[in-house]
């Protein structure tokens, strides 16, 4: 049977609304030690994603040079300002093959998680797919090891 996304899921989903400022996601991410944020609005429907590196440089920032120069990481800018409305995410029963298909084909580091009913569940970040990635090598060793012995 395949590898489900849920079996190599970050379960725990630290969210942040799009009022939130920039600076406070910024340390909350530090704190956390996480790189991406869903954003979700007051009913905790997914609205957007951020990642570390929107709030380190804004992508708007270098196509308005005449304030791009003048950027700084604070609570006057929000998320709703920089996040990126088109999330592309995986599904609890999705194989990782396919999720990983659509976080490739998508070049993102990672992916909200959903249920079933399209709630947000988890996040399946590369560092996920590296452990699972590490469980099948491990699992491959352990056969080659017993059909030495048989």
């Amino acid at each position: 049977m395949p590898t489900k996304v849920s079996e190599y899921m970050t379960p725990k989903v630290i969210t942040v609304e799009p009022h939130t400022g920039l600076r406070e996601a910024f340390f909350m991410m530090k704190d956390e030690a996480i790189r991406h944020l869903p954003v979700v609005d007051a009913q905790g429907e997914l609205v957007g994603i951020v990642s570390d590196r929107e709030l380190r440089r804004p992508g708007w920032v270098d196509e308005t040079p005449e304030i791009g120069h003048e950027y700084q990481l604070t609570d006057d800018l929000l998320i709703q300002d920089v996040m990126c409305t088109d999330v592309v995410s995986v599904h609890t029963y999705d194989t990782l093959s396919r999720a990983i298909g659509t976080i490739l084909e998508h070049q993102i580091g990672a992916a909200p998680v959903l249920n079933k009913s399209g709630e947000l569940v988890g996040m399946l970040s590369a560092v996920d797919l590296l452990k699972a990635f590490q469980d099948s090598l491990e699992h491959q060793k352990t056969q080659k090891k017993k059909k030495a012995f048989v």
